[in-house]
């Protein structure tokens, strides 16, 4: 079972950035999509973004695009969340998943989750 672990979430305030880490612990990860996803208070689990295996596919939501970059290092096991201009309704905690196969925008589909990261932006 692939392990996942998030980190650099924190308290900022709008117009800040930060950036996510999420490492894996399987050499396999090359070969899965990831994806990112967030979680506010009383809300369902959204689509952030996700990346292909290769690196070479990539979709956001409307809401983050122009403001956030996903990417990989797959020498690493590395995924991350650049997000810029942040602003108070991006407030959550952000999970980093992994699935194989064609990537999908559907939380369901992924196999496995990482613990989750806090992300608070003041306004």
């Amino acid at each position: 079972q692939v392990q996942l672990v998030e980190s650099g979430g924190g308290l900022v305030q709008a117009g800040a950035s930060l950036r996510l880490s999420c490492a894996a612990s399987e050499r396999t990860f090359s070969r899965n999509v990831m994806g990112w996803f967030r979680q506010a208070p009383g809300k369902e689990r959204e689509f952030v973004a996700y990346i292909s295996g290769s690196g070479g596919n990539t979709d956001y939501i409307d809401s983050v695009k122009g403001r956030f970059t996903i990417s990989r290092d797959n020498a690493k096991n590395v995924v991350y969340l650049q997000m810029n201009s942040l602003k108070p309704e991006d407030t959550a905690v952000y999970y980093c998943a992994g699935k194989p196969g064609w990537p999908r925008r559907s939380p369901s589909a992924y196999d496995y989750w990482g613990q989750g990261t806090q992300v608070t932006v003041s306004s």
